[in-house]
């Protein structure tokens, strides 16, 4: 082998230690877990309430919008992140390519705005 390839040899290792222990665990608890079951132990219990009704209650589709444009502009604002710290090293280039960032984050943000998708009815 060459020396480059030794260099994987501790991924490996790390990936078989890790699915090992993760079969193992599932095989001992398995094997070793406790058996015994009630109606009282199988009962759904979430933070100290008490289950009342389905789990399957309808969503309102505002809700799922409002968390996807808040993950979507949360990642985005994790761009600025790199760039505030090498802002010297980019110079006026670099300037210019968060202007364009920015102006398509701002587009976006008045699009979204626009179309009244922040607005709970």
């Amino acid at each position: 082998m060459q020396s480059d390839q030794y260099s994987y040899i501790p991924i490996l290792m790390q990936f078989i230690l890790a699915v090992g222990f993760v079969v193992g665990t599932i095989i001992i608890s398995g094997k070793l877990g406790p058996k015994r079951t009630s109606e009282i132990k199988d009962k759904n219990f979430e933070c100290g309430i008490e289950s009342v009704g389905n789990a399957r209650i309808p969503f309102s589709v505002k809700y799922f919008l409002v968390a996807i444009l808040f993950v979507l502009f949360d990642v985005e604002v994790i761009f600025l992140y790199p760039w505030a710290v090498n802002f010297k090293e980019l110079g006026i280039e670099g300037m210019l390519k968060m202007i364009v960032f920015m102006a398509l984050l701002l587009v976006g943000f008045f699009y979204i705005i626009k179309k009244k998708a922040l607005d709970w009815e």
